[in-house]
């Protein structure tokens, strides 16, 4: 279950992040208006996913941070081509860890 969890999570985090990062493209990069089409599609995917996790919606919204803060990192890395500090790397470990924390408490209690 928990691989299952973490891998709903970070294709969450990236529904959202395109879902934000296309209508960025259209009023900052000068993009087409027509990004904000797969954008809401993104945001609609985004909040659909995170209704697919068994545990109570503020369980899911709290552990589901710390994947989206490893995400975001990882886009920024990937995509923006921004070199990540110890520090960058440091803070996405952390809060990878307390996601793990919550869901591994998930039923127990």
């Amino acid at each position: 279950m928990l691989i299952k969890t973490v891998l709903l999570f970070f294709v969450t985090a990236l529904a959202e992040i395109i879902g934000c990062f296309l209508p960025w493209l259209w009023l900052k990069k000068g993009g087409s208006v027509w990004l904000v089409l797969p954008a809401a599609a993104s945001l609609a995917l985004f909040v659909w996913l995170l209704t697919l996790h068994p545990a109570a919606s503020g369980r899911v919204y709290a552990a589901y941070g710390g994947v989206y803060v490893l995400t975001a990192l990882l886009w920024l890395r990937v995509v923006d081509g921004v070199k990540l500090s110890a520090w960058d790397w440091s803070g996405a470990l952390i809060a990878f860890s307390g996601m793990l924390i919550i869901v591994l408490g998930w039923g127990r209690g």
